[in-house]
């Protein structure tokens, strides 16, 4: 486990909330940030906190880690944290945030890119935190997103490869299944432990679906590039929650959140907490802004497919691909 330095000036003593200790003016502020994998939703996020934070605090230090789709891994990470004694911790991620939680009790804990804190037993209610936790769900329109999908193809199954170990998956997968119910669509699911398993699990399915809805699932997004080969080779469309890893993946239709300006959001939760907030003070936030949301449409695809996509829904997008070209608005 490598620390990032991005600073080693050290810096001023600074006001903390009740969970903080307090930092000596010779040691520099430390920030430890744990993400569950890498892919570029997640790494879009880690960006925006931590460009945020060095904005209040320039000479901060930050010790990102990723566990590489382990939960082993992630509470070693949270082990190392508590011992190293850092200052705040940031969870990327479900997974990654419950490992700290359930290690780390004298700092204060932020979580972000949590579908649903509650039911992952970070926070008693939406609108209470308590103790040193707090931060910002990505909870995603999922039904809306079927629906749009369906207004552009007449689909009568939905197959959705999820992995049974991540929570906000596994949540998201109910949700999609109730989504698909109401829509009069079947819905087809195949789970997978490990992203290396997502190719086989699409390949099972393929011949019952006539798309795919891909979640902010964590370990399926980190190998979407194999669901699109599947997907790509059956004519099937993807349909994905997460837009900033479409482009090069073989998605049709990505709706989702922007993670960079998620992580800018959490980067300003982190500030005002080190600022002297109370953690248990702030409820779960969420990303209700027009601004936040993405939309993208690959027209190649759309084209190869047979599928017409409606000038006024591209005129909406932010990035369309076209005659193999990424064209952002």
């Amino acid at each position: 486990m490598k620390k990032t330095l991005l600073s080693t000036v050290s810096l001023a003593l600074l006001t903390f909330s009740t969970f903080a200790t307090g930092i000596p003016e010779d040691k520099p502020l430390t920030i430890g940030i744990t993400k569950i994998v890498a892919h570029p939703a997640l790494d879009a996020l880690e960006n925006g906190i931590m460009e945020v934070v060095l904005e209040t605090y320039p000479d901060a230090f930050f010790d990102n880690q990723n566990a590489n789709g382990e939960m082993s891994t992630a509470s070693s990470i949270a082990q190392k944290f508590k011992t190293d004694k850092v200052d705040l911790a940031v969870g990327i991620a479900t997974p990654t945030a419950v490992a700290l939680a359930n290690v780390i009790t004298d700092v204060p804990v932020i979580f972000c890119a949590v579908t649903d804190p509650v039911d992952a037993g970070l926070v008693p209610s939406l609108d209470k935190s308590e103790g040193n936790i707090t931060g910002i769900s990505d909870m995603t329109p999922v039904k809306d997103q079927i629906a749009l999908l369906k207004e552009l193809k007449d689909i009568k199954s939905l197959g959705h490869v999820y992995s049974s170990g991540e929570a906000n998956a596994v949540r998201l997968a109910e949700l999609a299944e109730k989504a698909c119910n109401e829509l009069g669509i079947e819905f087809v699911p195949s789970t997978v432990a490990t992203s290396a398993e997502v190719k086989q699990a699409a390949q099972a399915i393929a011949g019952r679906v006539d798309a795919f809805y891909v979640s902010t699932d964590n370990t399926v997004v980190s190998a979407l590039a194999a669901l699109g080969d599947v997907a790509a080779k059956e004519g099937i469309p993807i349909l994905s929650a997460d837009p900033s890893s479409a482009p090069e993946n073989g998605v049709f239709l990505a709706w989702g959140f922007d993670y960079h300006k998620m992580g800018q959001a959490t980067g300003r939760l982190v500030v005002e907490v080190l600022q002297g907030a109370d953690p248990a003070s702030i409820p779960t936030r969420f990303m209700t802004s027009v601004d936040d949301i993405e939309l993208f449409v690959n027209l190649d695809i759309a084209k190869k497919l047979g599928i017409t996509v409606p000038a006024n829904l591209i005129a909406k997008a932010k990035t369309v691909v076209k005659d193999g070209q990424i064209e952002t608005n």
